[in-house]
């Protein structure tokens, strides 16, 4: 037997515009062909299940193979095999409607990642590699003969009879020049384990099975213990901190998902790190950019999803609006969702020992996505400087008696650094307040959504103004100190500091407070803050200068003993010692005023 004819295509040429929209994803060719291999593995394996094929199985496998000096790569399968007839149909007529519809579909999207497949191209990726392909095949209906096709790249294409023992079928590649690095024992086996690392049916390569036909995700829960899980994820990431926890996905309604999500250590800085989650279609390794299909927030989360209904060879626009990803997108968040709650229910000891290392992932989730923040705010937990913790509902009760203002709005009083704050933390404490601990990178943000989600409620950081202000009860503390003798150290203090951005007010304040402090404006260093970790609109936030106020207590002894000092020098020094131990308080003495301050206070100014 032999023929010659041309492939049913409606360009002369289909193949100079496969290494045209695929070039940059050349490797995929042999995820294509491994991937074709497999499923004709799996489809002999469920005709013999049906009883429509009686033969010996045997062992099922896929062998990859390479020959160096025969510039060949061979992929070999004992799977369901072709006749001739089937050759024809399935290989020599594509599945798609034309490439002048591929061209005028893929021109201006700029999006040439994984669209082999999507029209019947699956096969065709060898040719981004091979300037010839030989296909040997045998079926495995009864007394099926062996045929051989081969194909240059052109439209051309010739079949012939062919000599082979054993069902299956075996593609062979005569690589061309401009692909030689595929003829390399390493580089080919690391495209072996990228994207078939977890294929359904063994994977010979060099003599090995390299990869993990049955992959965690595949079996049910109640079959696997907490050490399955730990393992599994070393095998995803080696050297990695082990995870928390985790939660199994399994659904195959309205929509087909399976997979792992482990939650890790997530404590100030986002490890963003977005190739943590990978995306498998029947075990087949698809990509690690699963934005759109997993929400942003849990772009934190490591390990495996694997659904057939994803659409993995369209357009990122086409993605966004499939009804399909939508749905897994919602059921993955009220999966993580429901796991936390339930964590929090069953565990609230475990679920606190672990919040230093999940509450950035939760408030940065409460942030990004409505309905996870309707069930977080059940268990997303605040700190106190004291080191406890409360939910938002149990916090709100332990501050209504004493830090409600005379406006009836609850005061959350805030630190975003302990011990830089350390002298405005005791002075609330010592009326009895309560001081949360918000010190990560995106509390600013978390702060100003809670605040627009909890009614009468105010957050503001302790260092903002006097404690008396910052919780206004309306009770007035006099001052010692008469009008007069307030504009005179007014005075002195504007002209001791000469500086337009520290604004100096005088108050009457308990004794025991410091003689003077240094506070920026809420609104202000909030949104400055927010800048900085990607607020929106509010870059000019960032870039503006920061004013300070500074607050002479009136009532404090050295404030008294500077208005009797006999020169106006001596009054001078005293107000510049004052400002500058404020200043210094705050980190915002430097450069060379930090040391003339030194200086002086070793002299004794």
């Amino acid at each position: 037997m032999k023929e010659s004819g041309n492939i049913s295509i409606h360009t002369e040429n289909i193949f100079p515009i496969i290494k045209k929209f695929l070039y940059s994803d050349h490797e995929i060719f042999l995820r294509e062909l491994v991937s074709n291999a497999v499923d004709a593995s799996q489809k002999i394996k469920r005709l013999s299940s049906i009883g429509e094929f009686n033969g010996e199985l045997g062992e099922l496998k896929v062998k990859v193979s390479f020959d160096k000096e025969a510039k060949t790569i061979t992929i070999s399968d004992n799977g369901i095999g072709m006749t001739a007839e089937e050759i024809k149909k399935y290989i020599n007529q594509i599945a798609f409607s034309g490439a002048t519809e591929f061209v005028e579909k893929y021109k201006d999207k700029g999006d040439d990642k994984g669209i082999i497949g999507h029209f019947g191209l699956g096969f065709y990726s060898a040719f981004m590699v091979a300037s010839e392909v030989e296909i040997i095949s045998k079926s495995f209906q009864e007394g099926a003969e062996a045929a051989q096709w081969i194909c240059d790249g052109s439209t051309k294409y010739t079949i012939n009879s062919a000599e082979k023992a054993e069902r299956g079928t075996d593609i062979i590649l005569h690589i061309a020049e401009d692909s030689e690095e595929f003829l390399d024992e390493f580089r080919l086996k690391s495209i072996l384990e990228k994207y078939g690392k977890f294929l359904p049916i063994p994977i010979e390569f060099q003599e090995k099975i390299i990869n993990n036909p049955s992959p965690l995700w595949t079996k049910s829960p109640s079959e696997l213990t907490d050490e399955d899980y730990l393992k599994f994820y070393e095998e995803l990431y080696p050297f990695q901190e082990k995870p928390l926890f985790w939660i199994h996905l399994n659904v195959d309604y309205p929509f087909n998902l399976t997979g792992i999500l482990y939650f890790p250590k997530v404590k100030n800085e986002f490890q963003l790190q977005r190739e943590k989650i990978q995306l498998y279609s029947r075990q087949v390794f698809i990509t690690d950019e699963v934005k759109d299909i997993v929400p942003e927030f849990l772009m934190l989360l490591h390990g495996v999803i694997d659904s057939p209904d994803i659409p993995l060879n369209v357009s990122r626009s086409f993605l966004q609006a499939d009804s399909n990803v939508k749905k897994i997108n919602s059921y993955i968040t009220k999966k993580v969702a429901d796991k936390l709650q339930e964590l929090f229910k069953s565990d609230r000891p475990g679920f606190e020992e672990k919040f230093a290392n999940i509450g950035l992932f939760i408030k940065y989730g409460m942030i990004s996505d409505e309905k996870f923040l309707e069930k977080a705010k059940d268990f997303c937990l605040v700190e106190t400087t004291a080191d406890k913790l409360f939910t938002l509902d149990e916090y709100a009760e332990e501050v209504q008696a004493l830090q409600t203002d005379k406006d009836g709005q609850k005061v959350y009083l805030y630190t975003t650094d302990v011990q830089q704050q350390d002298a405005f933390i005791q002075s609330a404490i010592q009326k009895g307040y309560s001081v949360l601990k918000m010190d990560s990178m995106i509390d600013a943000h978390f702060i100003n959504q809670m605040e627009s989600k909890i009614e009468k409620t105010q957050w503001k950081r302790v260092d903002a103004d006097s404690i008396d202000k910052l919780i206004d009860t309306g009770i007035q503390l006099e001052a010692i100190l008469t009008d007069d003798q307030k504009n005179t150290v007014k005075a002195i203090f504007e002209e001791t500091l000469n500086d337009k951005q520290k604004q100096v007010s005088v108050e009457a304040m308990s004794p025991d407070e410091l003689p003077a402090i240094v506070t920026q404006n809420e609104f202000m260093r909030r949104m400055s803050d927010m800048s900085k970790t990607g607020g929106g609109g509010m870059g000019m936030f960032g870039n503006m200068p920061m004013t300070y106020q500074i607050t002479i207590n009136a009532n404090h002894p050295l404030i008294n003993k500077l208005i009797d000092l006999p020169s106006e020098e001596e009054k001078k020094n005293l107000a510049k010692q004052i400002a500058d131990l404020a200043l210094l308080s705050q980190n915002l003495l430097t450069g060379a005023d930090l040391t003339a301050f030194i200086k002086r206070t070793v002299s004794g100014f």
